[in-house]
């Protein structure tokens, strides 16, 4: 039963540092064709896309991966939550 959670745990904070890596290729220049960039870009996009839809950007900055970062973290303390009292 430990497996499980610590799977779920790992799986989310995996997930959260590809956010965060994407959140900071936004601010530098990078190769968008490199491999590494390409996963990254494939795997977040369309978890930021739900956030891009309803949060328009403000000038040039774009709030929505932030707030997308914050509703994960929250999504992983509801998600742990529930398989401990699950399980």
């Amino acid at each position: 039963m430990g497996i499980i959670i610590t799977a779920v745990n790992v799986a989310f904070q995996v997930y959260m540092y590809l956010l965060i890596i994407r959140i900071l290729l936004s601010w530098v220049r990078h190769n968008p064709y490199q491999p590494l960039i390409r996963f990254i870009y494939e795997v977040t996009e369309p978890y930021l896309n739900v956030f891009k839809r309803f949060i328009p950007p403000f000038g040039a900055v774009d709030f929505s991966p932030i707030v997308a970062f914050f509703v994960w973290h929250l999504l992983w303390n509801l998600v742990n939550k529930i398989l401990i009292a699950l399980l």
